[in-house]
């Protein structure tokens, strides 16, 4: 079986396509293993599907399965397309729903779903939160220090919830956002609903515009703005190596 590895800004995947839709919850802990395996976020395996370009299985690192994840999405798109799975403009179903992608190059924009507000009145240790679905739940914080991130409040907050938590700072017209990934269960160094429910929250907040750059710990610069639609993001995508890998 032919693997390829992924990185698309700070967030790693491995990809495969395949005809046939299986579970495979056991194999992704195996391929993701920092140690005993590959090592990555996230196992993405594209499949048919008769209304769309494809569809996606999106597993985390520890073997679960999750609706969606935006940098994944644009990873998903690139090898896609490189593959000629699917055209430079493709659309395909996600646990989520379906996604809108187009790549230019290493560069890939995606169509998030729809977010939507699930709470605005949350407040935990003092702090105020919005739990907000970009595809996958989302805790969002405003800090005035991007550095205090307290991994022990976003593990409490994150299993409280069953959500991910991101802390922001606004910084000029744009945004930093540290994130607690659940499937990881730690920081990661992007995520790509996470800085759209970011997004999203400072945008209704006024706190930004509609169209602006969001640095995660990766140090990378993602591009978020929104459409008549929902929210797009846009960012550059890697592919750093493939190999063969027996199963």
């Amino acid at each position: 079986m032919m693997i390829s590895k992924y990185s698309a800004n700070g967030n790693d995947f491995i990809i495969f396509h395949s005809d046939v839709k299986e579970d495979r919850s056991k194999l992704a802990k195996e391929l993701c293993h920092r140690q005993d395996g590959i090592g990555a976020d996230g196992l993405i395996v594209i499949v048919p599907n008769s209304d769309y370009d494809f569809e996606w299985q999106f597993y985390n690192s520890d073997g679960s399965t999750a609706e969606m994840c935006g940098n994944g999405s644009r990873a998903c798109a690139h090898y896609a397309y490189v593959n000629k799975l699917a055209p430079k403009s493709m659309s395909f179903l996600t646990g989520a729903g379906v996604i809108k992608a187009e790549v230019d190059g290493e560069m890939v924009l995606s169509e998030l779903t729809s977010p939507k507000i699930l709470d605005k009145n949350i407040e935990f240790n003092g702090k105020s939160w919005w739990l907000i679905d970009t595809g996958v739940p989302h805790l969002v914080h405003f800090t005035q220090n991007i550095e205090e991130f307290n991994i022990a409040e976003a593990r409490e907050l994150r299993n409280k919830y069953n959500a991910n938590v991101n802390t922001a700072f606004v910084d000029g017209e744009n945004l930093q956002v540290r994130t607690y990934e659940r499937g990881v269960e730690d920081e990661t160094l992007a995520c790509g609903t996470g800085m759209a429910a970011c997004f999203y929250r400072a945008m209704l907040e006024e706190k930004v515009s509609k169209s602006i750059e969001v640095y995660p710990r990766s140090g990378d610069t993602l591009y978020l703005g929104v459409n008549d639609r929902t929210i797009t993001f846009k960012g550059r995508v890697k592919k750093t190596f493939e190999t063969e890998w027996e199963v």
